[in-house]
């Protein structure tokens, strides 16, 4: 989905750029419910009347210049996607364009796939290479009409205020039909290599209808890859901070080898934002590159799946995934990267009644994991901090760093995958629940994603089997309001009861219950469909349709939220001497914020409480 679509010979002959300009933001405000940065709208300003300059003089006046075209079920926009058809083999071909405004730019300390812009030196960005390459990768990965296509889609940075000399080390990263760099003294190449892409002779409205009307094929499942990450095979596309995030992780390990050197890094981002991708990512490269490295998280649904699935069977690689208890006695930097997955998770201790009494040290968990590798590697989201204890914070690893005397780099995801890419979606799921200090509007909708409002569980249930038919796949989650029985003579018993509908929880154990799963494989095996998911086997997970059930745990009472604690059957969240007041009120919200973000397609939505209920209705 692009903002806008013009054509080069539209946009020079009017010259009217603001009014361009102008759509541009109307569009953002009605996708996305937001507004637009000033430096966003001076780069708008800049570099697409110049790009739309050079394509006129190149003769290829009549493509289509999609602006800010988003990355399918990402929240990710494209500078410029130039439509149009390949001048000789006549099939649909796109040119993905990045625009830069840079002047001087060179590679940092060595490693080409990082840069140092003069404007901002000291804060490394991505080689504009190596980010349009990404951007061409993931659009064949993800529009099965393109990947369809032999050769339809290359990528070129357009670096319209530099000089080839100013910018000449940022082409010591690998050129492809993927990623190519022109400069502003460069203008005749960059004619010649467009007209190699795309015909001067045809019009590109055609083709940019069809890339904006193509399917979009589901994202890969981050389990279903698993074990071709991490034996080093297949990589997902990591696109932007993503790649910051994966390249700064591989710096830092290679120095700390050659400079005996410890650096602690935390990369924070929301739910879908591609924490757990850049883990595994990590993971397959440096097992390929020799490095000692482990993965470790504090879920044991998400722990034993990865085991399962990327372990394939062999015990050598399911030890590489652990739990953040498992480093109580690991030997001081006796790792080279201990990546610490949904690190919100991080306790006070890792002691428990089990520990042993020479181990009852009353040392921190966080620095255990830190002392043992020399890049220690946190990936965390705030808000989903979901039980007493969980004290994992940017904040919290920082100070604790700068306590040892180590240097923090923190990077922040900024982009979503999951939720169809929808920030507004995630915006407005914040704004329900109170979580962003926003005052809440109601769902205006976004073409990306789906929520819907339905009155009763049996309905949602019915709505959900019909977009598995459609061959999607789909779960129900509900609050923790009702008793989890053990199984019955080999069956699981239906505790969750609303009316005369009724259904299991998922199974509680490490053994599949007849045709339900495991506890670990709820979210992943087709079985899981007939039970519900509670938060605790939930979280980490994705799916494509997400039913969420609120239970009386939360209700909203003369205007706001209310937690009824009598309500909950969970035991640690009953116990007023264990969780206070305000913090089970946060607890709550951070729980149904976690079930309400794991669609990747939509989200169908119900209360058991008949204010809460109506409350809903009135924003959907």
């Amino acid at each position: 989905m692009a903002l806008l679509r013009v054509t080069p010979s539209t946009l020079v002959s009017t010259g009217d750029v603001e009014s361009v300009i102008e759509q541009m933001l109307a569009q953002t405000l009605y996708l996305e419910g937001r507004g637009v940065a000033p430096s966003e709208v001076n780069s708008w300003r800049a570099s697409l009347p110049a790009l739309a300059r050079e394509l006129v003089d190149a003769g290829l006046g009549n493509v289509e210049m999609l602006l800010e075209h988003r990355l399918p079920l990402t929240s990710k926009r494209v500078d410029v996607i130039l439509a149009g058809y390949h001048p000789t083999k006549q099939h649909e071909s796109y040119v993905v364009v990045e625009l830069k405004q840079w002047s001087r730019a060179d590679v940092f300390d060595g490693d080409t796939s990082l840069v140092n812009v003069e404007a901002d030196r000291g804060h490394q960005v991505l080689n504009p290479i190596a980010q349009v390459a990404g951007y061409c990768e993931y659009l064949v990965d993800f529009v099965p009409t393109l990947a369809g296509i032999e050769d339809a889609v290359s990528g070129v940075a357009y670096l319209h205020n530099a000089s080839t000399t100013n910018v000449s080390s940022l082409r010591d990263y690998p050129e492809s039909t993927f990623g190519r760099l022109f400069t502003s003294d460069e203008r005749g190449e960059f004619h010649d290599y467009l007209l190699t892409r795309l015909d001067a002779t045809r019009v590109g409205v055609d083709a940019g209808d069809l890339l904006l009307q193509a399917a979009v094929a589901p994202s890969r499942q981050l389990l279903a890859v698993a074990a071709d990450e991490v034996n080093g095979r297949e990589q997902f596309v990591l696109l932007d901070d993503q790649q910051l995030a994966y390249r700064t992780v591989l710096h830092a390990v290679e120095r700390a080898r050659e400079d005996d050197h410890k650096k602690v890094i935390v990369i924070s981002g929301g739910p879908g934002s591609g924490k757990s991708v850049i883990a595994l990512s990590l993971m397959g490269e440096l097992a390929k590159q020799g490095r000692t490295v482990l993965h470790a998280t504090g879920s044991q649904s998400f722990t034993k799946t990865l085991r399962k699935v990327a372990g394939k069977g062999s015990p050598r690689i399911q030890k590489m995934f652990r739990y953040f208890n498992s480093f109580m006695e690991a030997d001081k930097n006796g790792l080279d990267v201990l990546i610490a997955d949904e690190a919100h998770r991080l306790r006070e201790t890792s002691e428990n009644r089990y520990t042993k009494a020479a181990q009852r040290t009353g040392r921190p968990q966080i620095d255990e994991l830190i002392s043992a590798a020399r890049v220690p590697v946190f990936l965390l989201d705030e808000h989903q901090v979901v039980r007493p204890g969980e004290l994992g914070s940017v904040d919290e690893i920082s100070e604790y760093a700068a306590k040892l005397g180590l240097e923090t780099v923190v990077i922040e995801l900024k982009d979503q995958f999951r939720c169809g890419g929808s920030e507004t979606y995630v915006k407005w799921v914040k704004g329900l629940l109170g979580l962003d200090g926003e005052e809440l509007a109601p769902w205006t909708g976004d073409p990306s994603f789906d929520v819907q409002l339905v009155e009763s569980p049996a309905e949602m249930v019915a709505v959900l089997e019909t977009k598995r038919a459609a061959g999607y796949g789909a779960r129900v989650t509900a609050g923790f309001c009702w008793p989890w029985s053990d199984p019955d003579d080999g069956r699981l018993v239906d505790d969750v009861v609303i009316g005369d509908w009724s259904r299991p929880w998922n199974v509680k154990g490490e053994r599949a219950v007849g045709s339900a799963p495991p506890s670990a494989l709820w979210a992943t095996d087709a079985g899981g469909f007939d039970q519900v998911g509670c938060i605790y086997t939930a979280q980490g997970f994705e799916y494509d349709w997400n039913g969420v059930i609120f239970g009386p745990d939360l209700v909203r009472r003369d205007g706001r939220w209310i937690v009824q604690r009598s309500a909950s059957k969970d035991p640690v969240l009953r116990s007023v001497s264990a969780v206070s007041d305000e913090e089970l009120d946060q607890l709550l919200r951070n729980v149904y914020k976690v079930l309400l973000t794991r669609g990747m397609v939509g989200t169908l939505l119900y209360s058991t409480d008949e204010e809460t209920q109506d409350y809903l209705r009135s924003l959907l």
